[in-house]
C-alpha cells in the first residue's frame, strides 16, 4: 500500500512538472485487447469475481444521514436495499420479498420500514419480516426465518459504504484509503444517467489528462494544462491530480501553507468503478454499474460541507452546471469508441506512458479474471 503525496510534495512535483513541461510517466505502455471489452464471457467474470465478491463502494455515508435513510438500486446486475438501521448502523440486503419476489422498495428517501406493494409484506429496517396481511393464510410461515436476504458484508470506511454480495472468506476489507468524506458532509444531489458504452471506456476517461486540450478545448483547457498530471497508486486504487492555472498563486508561500483546495482537481479511483472528483466547493461520488456490454449506468453523488451547502449553494450550483459540460464531452467520445469498437480497426488499445492509471486500471483486473484460459501476460500484448 503505497502512501500518497503530501499537499507540500505534490504541489513542489507539479511545480517541477508546469517548470519543465512534463507529467508523471509510467514505466511502460500497456496493450488492451478490444476483445476484452466486447467478450460476454469477460464482463460476466468480471461481475461474478470483482463486483459480488470484493469490498466494492456502493455510496457515500452521507447519503444515509440518519435512521430510516436507505438506496435501493442494481449493483452489478442484483436489485439491493441498503439503509440505516435504528441502531445506526448500515445494512445491506437483496431487495426482493420473500413472499414472491417483488422489489420491496425503490429509490432513495427515508422510511421507517420497507412494503411489498405486490401482497403487502412489511419488513423493518434491520430487514427483519413484521407484517403479513391475512398471515392466517400462510400457516407453515415462520417471520422470523423469512427477513430480507442480507448481502455477505457491509463496512463504512472514510466515508463510504462498501459492499461484498457474495461471503469470501479471503475477501480484503476496505483499508488504508484516505480520509476523502469527512463527517461534516451532506449530500446535495443524486443524478443518474445511461452512458452507451462499456463500463471500462467510461471508467478511462477519468484517469488521464492527456486528452484536456483535445476533447475539453472550451471548458477545462482554459483553466488546467495539457498533459500534466501527477499520478499515485494506492494498493489496486489510484489518484490523479488535475492542477488548474491558479496553482501560481501558491508560489511565494511556504511549503507548509500549501493547500491544493481550489488549485486542482483531484481524481480518486476506487477499484474497481468508483471514482471520486474533488472541487473547491464540492465532492462527486460517480458509481459506473454495468449494465451490458454496451451499456453503463451512472449514479453521481454531489456532496458539499453542511456549511457551504448552506452558504454557497449558487456558487456550487453554477460549478456543477460546468462540470456538467465536460462530463458531456466525455460522454461524447466514449460512446463513439463504443460505436467504433466492432469495427475491426483495433485489435488492442494502446495506453502509453501518459497513461499509467489506465495500465494499473487494466492490471489489477487482470489480477482477479482469466479470458479464455489465457494468463495476464499473454493478455497484455496480442501481436
Amino acid at each position: 500500500m503505497s502512501r500518497l503525496l503530501d499537499a507540500s510534495s505534490l504541489v513542489a512535483r507539479l511545480f517541477n512538472h508546469i517548470d519543465n513541461e512534463t507529467t508523471d510517466m509510467a514505466a511502460g505502455s500497456w496493450r488492451e485487447p478490444v476483445a476484452n471489452y466486447r467478450s460476454q464471457s469477460r464482463l460476466e467474470n468480471e461481475l461474478a469475481l470483482i463486483f459480488r465478491r470484493t469490498y466494492v463502494p456502493f455510496c457515500p455515508s452521507a447519503a444515509l444521514p440518519e435512521i430510516g435513510s436507505f438506496i435501493a438500486r442494481d449493483a452489478a446486475g442484483v436489485p439491493l436495499l441498503v439503509a440505516r438501521g435504528t441502531d445506526g448502523v448500515v445494512r445491506g440486503f437483496r431487495n426482493a420479498c420473500r413472499h414472491r419476489g417483488a422489489q420491496v422498495t425503490c429509490g432513495a428517501g427515508r422510511q421507517s420500514s420497507f412494503t411489498c406493494r405486490y401482497h403487502g409484506w412489511t419488513y423493518d429496517l434491520e430487514g427483519g419480516l413484521r407484517k403479513v396481511p391475512h398471515e392466517y393464510g400462510f400457516p407453515d410461515l415462520k417471520l422470523e426465518e423469512r427477513g430480507l436476504v442480507p448481502v455477505a458484508n457491509v463496512a463504512e470506511r472514510g466515508g463510504l459504504v462498501f459492499i461484498q454480495q457474495e461471503n469470501v472468506a479471503d475477501a480484503e476489507e476496505p483499508a488504508g484509503l484516505p480520509d476523502l468524506l469527512g463527517n461534516d458532509m451532506a449530500l446535495i444531489s443524486i443524478d443518474e444517467m445511461s452512458i452507451n458504452a462499456n463500463w471500462k471506456i467510461h471508467a478511462e476517461s477519468f484517469l488521464e489528462g492527456y486528452h484536456i486540450r483535445s476533447t475539453h478545448r472550451e471548458t477545462f483547457y482554459p483553466v488546467q494544462y495539457d498533459n500534466l498530471n501527477v499520478v499515485e497508486y494506492f494498493g489496486r486504487n489510484a489518484r490523479v491530480t488535475f492542477p488548474f492555472q491558479n496553482i501560481e498563486k501558491l508560489r511565494g508561500r511556504a511549503c507548509t501553507s500549501r493547500d491544493v483546495a481550489g488549485t486542482t482537481t483531484q481524481v480518486y479511483h476506487l477499484f474497481p468503478n468508483v471514482l471520486i472528483a474533488t472541487f473547491l466547493r464540492r465532492i462527486i461520488v460517480v458509481v459506473l454499474e454495468p449494465v451490458s456490454l454496451i451499456q453503463t449506468r451512472q449514479f453521481s453523488y454531489t456532496l458539499a460541507t453542511k456549511e457551504m451547502a448552506c452558504s454557497q449553494a449558487s456558487e456550487i450550483k453554477s460549478d456543477t452546471d460546468f462540470v456538467a459540460q465536460g462530463t458531456n464531452e466525455d460522454r461524447g467520445v466514449v460512446e463513439a469508441i463504443q460505436k467504433s469498437i466492432n469495427s475491426g480497426a483495433n485489435r488492442f488499445f494502446e495506453f502509453g506512458l501518459f497513461e499509467g492509471a489506465l495500465a494499473h486500471f487494466h492490471r489489477s483486473l487482470h489480477e482477479f479474471v482469466d479470458v479464455d484460459g489465457k494468463s495476464p501476460a499473454q493478455l497484455r500484448d496480442p501481436l
